[in-house]
């Protein structure tokens, strides 16, 4: 398990944690009821931390991370429900008319 990012911004972080979970990543996060503490706590100490799960998803999630933060990451094609046929747009991670998740086939795709 290793630290990939820290923020106040719980909203950030969330997004984030969404878009490597979206590649297949397996991460959390730590802190998040204490983010609301900055200013009576310092800020290193009650920042919002997301680690990645595995090692191996290090890098993967680095890359992932920098695309985000140079606003180039793409979430890639739309993809087709294998549940109920729906055409999904590639942003959603479940069939919006039948709540069938994205296979992982679709997701597992690693940054663009």
């Amino acid at each position: 398990m290793k630290l990939l990012y820290a923020s106040l911004s719980l909203h950030e972080a969330h997004h984030l944690m969404n878009l490597l979970r979206s590649c297949g990543i397996d991460c959390h996060l730590s802190n998040e009821s204490l983010s609301t503490l900055a200013g009576e706590v310092p800020f290193t100490e009650c920042s919002v931390r997301l680690y990645v799960d595995r090692d191996r998803d290090l890098e993967t999630a680095a890359a992932v991370l920098r695309q985000w933060r140079a606003g180039t990451w793409s979430q890639g094609p739309a993809w087709r429900c294998p549940a109920c046929g729906e055409q999904i747009e590639a942003q959603f991670t479940a069939c919006w008319r039948c709540a069938h998740e994205r296979p992982v086939a679709t997701t597992d795709r690693g940054p663009g």
